[in-house]
């Protein structure tokens, strides 16, 4: 009897720190999936063919280490990514695979997913004091909504909006989501009940999708005004809100302003989730003067002050993640665009305190606003 407990003891002895590590290799590994950036789109022309393909990995690999950074790293402290700038990613990658690739004498365009060393890419931004939230929330349930008509009717939607998402890398996101589809009970009272953030509506959602992690993504054409109005009402990982953002339709290209309104909507998921997972992510670091989290501010409909901004730019990428940082920031409304060249454009939009309050605001995303000459000038430190 002594012996066969005794054997028992040693046996779990033996195999406690071989379960331990197999625990927090799991947990370890489940963190990885976030180092990886997803359906990447790469482009590039050269002389030849296979020069071509050389500049658009190189390019693509730089750039998505950038998304990289700023998918994990919280908003409060994108300043300094100017520290681990001059970072080369090629050194952090692990893989590259080919989601898509068409090519031509001269062109080379693709989709690829870029894989980045964890371990690598958590000591840079460990050495450098550079914070980081690398755990994925659980997922939501995101169901796009086409809401037209008059008076106004809500229905699944199947084309643009859906695509734009589904073109989103929504596994790896810090923030995973799942597409669903507008289930028939679902009538259109329901929707516009949450469209007009009566949240007692979410009884239902919850009960026929059999969680309680639903958003309804709304979308409202209005060509008359080349507008889309967008409504993000439900509850993801962090809690229940309420979202309304107007996009501008810029040369009818009303795909662009699809796809610009689904970047922006899932990162605000990853927004919320890395403040309420951050403790120095606060609406006061962002000038509200007030102590609540980045996310509670988050769906705010206060009007603010008209603001005229000269946005500088080096590239179209660089333009792209500089727009989704202002669409981004907590406060920010009726953003427009009211004129565009290579490397600047003419921004209007509403911010509670006007430019100054919005100055200090952006003063954390990696970006300077600054007046100059009379002229509110917007250029990124990163």
């Amino acid at each position: 009897m002594v012996c066969d407990v005794m054997a028992k003891v040693r046996t779990r002895v033996l195999l406690a720190p071989l379960l331990f590590i197999a625990n927090y290799a799991s947990a370890w590994a489940s963190s990885d999936r976030v180092f990886t950036v997803g359906n990447y789109p790469v482009e590039a022309s050269a002389n030849s063919a296979v020069a071509a393909k050389d500049k658009a990995l190189a390019d693509g690999q730089q750039a998505a280490f950038r998304s990289l950074l700023k998918r994990i790293v919280p908003v409060t402290a994108y300043k300094q990514l100017s520290r681990v700038s001059g970072t080369k990613a090629e050194a952090l990658v692990s893989g590259v695979s080919v989601q898509s690739e068409r090519n031509s004498a001269t062109d080379y365009i693709a989709s690829l997913d870029f894989s980045f060393q964890a371990d690598a890419v958590r000591s840079l931004l460990s050495r450098e004091s550079i914070p980081f939230v690398d755990e994925q929330a659980d997922s939501v349930t995101l169901v796009p909504v086409l809401r037209q008509g008059n008076p106004p009717v809500s229905v699944n939607d199947t084309s643009g909006w859906r695509k734009a998402w589904q073109g989103l890398d929504l596994k790896n996101s810090l923030t995973p989501v799942t597409i669903g589809e507008l289930k028939p009970v679902i009538h259109n009272d329901t929707v516009e009940m949450l469209n007009r953030g009566d949240f007692s509506a979410m009884r239902i959602l919850a009960q026929e999708y059999a969680t309680p992690r639903i958003v309804i993504a709304i979308l409202e054409p209005d060509p008359s005004n080349k507008k889309l109005l967008v409504t993000l009402v439900g509850e993801d990982a962090v809690g229940p809100f309420l979202l309304k953002r107007t996009y501008r339709i810029s040369d009818g290209d009303v795909a662009y302003a699809t796809e610009l309104a689904a970047v922006v909507a899932l990162g605000i998921f990853e927004g919320r989730w890395k403040a309420i997972k951050s403790s120095s992510s606060t609406v006061a670091d962002q000038g509200y003067g007030s102590d609540r989290p980045v996310w509670a501010a988050v769906g705010s409909s206060a009007s603010g002050d008209a603001v005229r901004v000269i946005v500088e730019f080096n590239s179209q990428s660089q333009w792209n993640e500089m727009r989704a940082q202002l669409l981004d920031t907590p406060g920010v409304e009726d953003l427009e665009i009211a004129s565009a060249t290579d490397f600047n454009s003419e921004v209007s939009l509403r911010y509670p305190g006007g430019a100054q309050g919005l100055a200090r605001a952006v003063g954390g995303r990696g970006l300077t606003l600054a007046n100059i000459g009379e002229t509110w000038v917007l250029r990124s430190n990163y």
